[in-house]
């Protein structure tokens, strides 16, 4: 069957002495993308002293909100101070889709047709673009630009992944062109 990666989190500092280390989490299921037991695939950042290329958990636990875990490969500080900065892959099944309906998975939004409040067609879907406050939808628009959405409700209420399509409320200078640059 056929997988899709998909980046679950990356690695920060160290925390305490036997190479448990605070996690960036990039995925809204953290109880299942670093379950005890679960396989990562490693990508050390550039220049990085680590030589992992895979992850296995080996605990969880949240302290302070702060996701924290020890991997099967990280044994002490020195170990967990050289992960610093990998990001971590998780492989899903193609057809998977989140438990919460309001969720999606990245690879489901790409190549959705983008249509206005009224169903005109204005762009599609090329990517997401994780951010701090909220993601962004990266849309190429019917013109051929390139655009970027906040992915929030108020702007993008309708994404309906079976039919294909995600609905933004548009206006001038999201999607559609400012009047006096069309």
């Amino acid at each position: 069957m056929e997988s899709i990666d998909v980046v679950v989190g990356r690695i920060g500092k160290p925390h305490g002495i036997r190479g448990e280390v605070t996690v960036d989490v990039r995925t809204d299921e953290p109880e299942l993308r670093f379950a005890v037991g679960a396989v990562l695939r490693a990508e050390p950042p550039a220049g990085s002293v680590s030589r992992l290329r895979r992850l296995t958990v080996r605990s969880a636990r949240w302290h302070q909100g702060v996701l924290l875990l020890g991997f099967e490969e990280v044994s002490g500080r020195d170990e967990a101070e050289a992960a610093r900065g990998i990001v971590m892959h998780a492989d899903l099944p193609a057809d998977a889709t989140p438990e919460d309906p309001e969720e999606f998975y990245e690879h489901q939004l790409a190549g959705l047709e983008v249509v206005d409040l009224e169903g005109t067609p204005i762009g599609t879907v090329r990517g997401l673009v994780p951010g701090a406050a909220q993601d962004l939808l990266r849309i190429t628009a019917t013109d051929g630009r390139e655009t970027l959405v906040p992915f929030v409700q108020a702007l993008v209420p309708q994404v309906d992944v079976p039919a294909g399509r995600l609905v933004v409320a548009d206006r001038p200078g999201l999607v559609s062109p400012f009047p006096d640059e069309a």
